[in-house]
């Protein structure tokens, strides 16, 4: 299992620390929500901050758009050259258009659904894409429950994967901690995106190292 903290948990106060020690700490990619106050009732941090999060940082961005205007966003954040850029199906009228405009920056796209959100919304381009990234919160906050329906639905979309013989990853992201993880891993989950779970516990280390299952 992949380890990505999401820094929306971190301490903003002393960012350029929290980014070097999951680092060092062993996670695997630094996650970054990216949310413009429109699509999410809530707003994060622009290209400035993350620029600055990238030159922290020792491992790849994995940034994850929760805006409405997802080309706008793209020609924002690409130049820094994050490995995974996601984006939501749910806001996006022209996903083909836009994942090939992600790949044109030598950047691997990524696509995100809601909890509530239908893996058929994403039939027809899951061969275009590199990860798929399940909601398993509704996104906006960090802290929130797990949503038990999400573990049926990363086990479908592992079947999708599987049969059409795909390499596409699957990464979930919101209420993950060691409790889930094992049900995850079973239910062929690639990538764990946790924030709150590391970033609240004494020891990145152990709280990254207990999610590697």
């Amino acid at each position: 299992m992949l380890v990505a903290p999401s820094i929306l948990s971190a301490n903003f106060g002393r960012l350029n620390e929290e980014i070097k020690a999951i680092c060092d700490a062993g996670c695997d990619l630094v996650h970054v929500d990216v949310m413009d106050g429109h699509f999410v009732p809530n707003l994060t941090i622009g290209p400035v901050v993350v620029q600055a999060v990238a030159k922290a940082s020792s491992k790849p961005l994995d940034i994850h758009l929760m805006v409405e205007n997802n080309t706008f966003f793209t020609e924002l954040f690409a130049p820094l050259m994050p490995k995974y850029l996601s984006f939501h199906i749910e806001e996006e009228k022209h996903p083909h258009r836009l994942i090939q405009k992600i790949r044109s920056y030598d950047i691997s796209p990524a696509v995100v659904l809601n909890p509530h959100s239908p893996l058929e919304s994403i039939e027809y381009i899951l061969e275009e894409i590199d990860m798929v990234l399940l909601m398993s919160v509704n996104p906006g906050f960090g802290g929130q429950s797990f949503i038990s329906s999400s573990l049926k639905k990363a086990e479908k979309l592992r079947k999708m994967v599987d049969k059409s013989g795909l390499k596409t990853l699957i990464e979930m992201d919101g209420g993950v901690n060691e409790k889930n993880v094992h049900e995850l891993k079973n239910a062929g989950v690639d990538i764990v995106v946790a924030g709150n779970y590391i970033f609240s516990s004494a020891s990145y280390k152990n709280a990254i190292d207990s999610l590697r299952v």
